[in-house]
């Protein structure tokens, strides 16, 4: 029983402030699913997702314009490159980062009046990020993989073209290569409240309040 109580004042904060973490942010998504099941363009995704689908179908239908499409997707798959290599450099920052539990969990956690400064709890904040940075990676790298796709298939003229290969399934794949970034840019945005963390569990709440008003202003459209 003694056990258990210690366990309770070691780490209680720390768990409460990552419950009402993940909590902001449910029920922010929530929110904004529920929003934009009413109205598609109340959300920055899905004008960009009609802009997206409008862009290749203008493309496909229009003649002259290849050049244009494929310059357009390089700047969009050279973006994704450029992040995807920004998560490789953080991904071995945080593995770094777990090699110095030991020295700088204390000193990082100096500022928190509250939460556990243990080794062991700072190697498990530091693996959130880890896997937080691996999804941005993951993310990136499809993102790149799909527009690549798409640069050969942009091109196919649209009246001969295979079912697989008309406007709506060009700009589908398109549409998930988007999605695939914004993913992305979520994980970063999401490592901040994780970064953090590591300072005590109070800043992981604070950051993360913060962190789902600069997401409503940031989706928001400037209809709504």
């Amino acid at each position: 029983m003694g056990g258990a109580e210690a366990w309770v004042r070691e780490y209680a904060a720390d768990v409460l402030a990552m419950l009402a973490s993940v909590s902001f942010v449910a029920v922010y998504y929530a929110v904004l699913l529920a929003r934009t099941r009413r109205d598609r363009t109340s959300s920055i995704h899905g004008v960009n997702e009609l802009a997206r689908s409008l862009w290749v179908r203008s493309v496909m239908g229009t003649a002259g314009k290849d050049v244009m499409a494929v310059q357009t997707l390089r700047n969009f798959i050279m973006g994704a490159s450029l992040m995807a290599t920004t998560s490789a450099f953080l991904i071995l920052g945080a593995l770094t980062l777990t090699g110095q539990a030991e020295n700088i969990s204390r000193s990082w956690h100096v500022t928190s009046l509250f939460g556990s400064s243990s080794a062991e709890l700072w190697i498990l904040k530091v693996m959130c990020l880890l896997a937080d940075f691996i999804v941005a990676f993951f993310a990136f790298a499809m993102a790149i993989r799909l527009a690549n796709h798409v640069v050969f298939m942009v091109n196919v003229p649209g009246p001969e073209a295979h079912p697989m290969l008309s406007p709506e399934a060009v700009a589908r794949r398109l549409n998930r290569a988007g999605s695939h970034y914004a993913a992305g840019m979520r994980a970063f945005f999401f490592a901040v409240p994780l970064v953090f963390w590591l300072f005590g569990p109070l800043f992981l709440v604070i950051a993360s309040a913060g962190l789902v008003y600069a997401l409503g202003r940031l989706d928001r459209t400037d209809t709504v």
